[in-house]
């Protein structure tokens, strides 16, 4: 009975199932014929599927051989993710570093590939995990320069520079980065005071410890590249936040006090000094103008003296209606001694300005200014020649 008998593993006369152990007494002898190669063309073992010739299966195991050899070559190809670096390891030991495309290496288990990221950034955190308050305060509580402790939680990212270093030259790569970076800031805050690192120095801290860790990451030789150093979290410990808080608090109305007297100095001083520098021009002026008006003085005296010496009665009629037009001139009043009798004449000339326009002032004026002139000078030269005659005589 062949294998594509209909029949093949039914009972004649019985529809139902096949009998499975004869079913499998059936394979056992097939298979053994095909591997012992047993018997010729026309000899064979009695029973059924004894004049089956093994031969007729020599090629389609061959075939089958080669499809599972072409199989095996094929699973060699493999794709390089652009970002990506393929390690290719023979036998457990590194051969080559492949770029991204379609490669092909010697297949399993002669050779593995191992894809790594290359272009990722990875981050490690120190003193927190996932969230800034589930803290981790072994790593997070540091002593400054000023022997204060504060809790600092920072995250640090890295990409891979050399992805051979990376995976054969550290057995946990991510944490030899998370040891280094707590090496590196420890380190940093140890050396710096407690106000610098809560307020002022942030950035600097935080450029300090990139540039601190990636000299200790190059000597590991762990093959990575450290991107941003970033501060997410700088504080006093919590039993101690209130009474920090009280001193910052004090701190600040310090400086908003120092900055108010500041402010206020800045006012009052530029203004002190204007008055100052005013009072000094002002006297400057005043003694340039008392001293420039007491040699004009002088010398006007000395030139009266000179005049004087010359025509000592000329000189002292013109020194007299010189102080007369100073005196006149100031006044709005003027009385007027008649020659000729006792009456005097009273000019209001206030009243007459206040009552004339200003064209009719200014054409008044000039009359009035002449003809009280014209009166007064004579009576008032005759009366100083008399006086002077009265002087010049007693002196005789």
């Amino acid at each position: 009975m062949g294998l594509n008998d209909p029949q093949w593993g039914r009972k004649k006369g019985n529809s139902g199932p096949p009998d499975l152990d004869q079913m499998w007494r059936n394979f056992n002898k097939k298979l053994n014929n095909l591997l012992k190669r047993k018997g010729g063309s026309g000899g064979g073992s009695s029973g059924e599927g004894g004049g089956d010739n093994p031969r007729r299966y020599g090629g389609g195991i061959g075939l089958l051989l080669g499809l599972l050899l072409l199989l095996w070559v094929a699973s060699g190809f493999y794709i390089v993710n652009e970002g990506q670096r393929g390690i290719v390891l023979r036998f457990g030991k590194y051969v080559e570093s492949t770029q991204a495309g379609l490669r092909w290496h010697l297949p399993y288990p002669v050779e593995v590939v191992e894809a790594v990221n290359v272009s990722g950034v990875r981050t490690v955190e120190i003193g927190y995990r996932n969230n800034v308050r589930s803290k981790v305060l072994k790593e997070s509580l540091m002593l400054t320069d000023d022997e204060n402790i504060i809790d600092i939680q920072f995250a640090v990212q890295y990409i891979l520079k050399n992805p051979e270093e990376f995976l054969f030259n550290n057995r946990e790569p991510e944490n030899a980065v998370l040891q280094a970076a707590e090496t590196a800031i420890r380190e940093i805050i140890g050396k710096s005071k407690m106000d610098f690192v809560l307020y002022e120095g942030r950035e600097q801290v935080a450029a300090k410890a990139t540039e601190l860790m990636q000299g200790i990451l190059d000597r590991y030789k762990i093959g990575i590249a450290i991107s941003k150093v970033t501060m997410q979290n700088a504080q006093p410990p919590e039993q101690v936040q209130a009474a920090f808080d009280d001193a910052v608090k004090a701190g600040q109305d310090r400086e908003r006090q120092k900055n108010e007297g500041q402010a206020y100095a800045n006012d009052v001083i530029p203004k002190a000094k204007g008055n100052a520098a005013r009072l000094l021009e002002e006297s400057e002026g005043y003694k340039q103008r008392v001293i420039a008006s007491s040699e004009g003085e002088a010398n006007r005296f000395k030139q009266v003296l000179v005049e004087y010496n010359k025509a000592p009665v000329v000189t002292r009629d013109r020194l007299y209606l010189d102080m007369m037009e100073q005196v006149l001139s100031n006044t709005s009043k003027i009385l007027v001694d008649q020659k000729g009798g006792n009456n005097l004449l009273y000019l209001p000339l206030d009243k007459l300005i206040q009552a004339s326009g200003p064209s009719s002032s200014s054409a008044v004026a000039p009359e009035v200014a002449s003809a009280s002139a014209q009166e007064v000078v004579p009576d008032s030269a005759a009366r100083t020649r008399e006086a002077f005659r009265g002087r010049e005589r007693e002196t005789r």
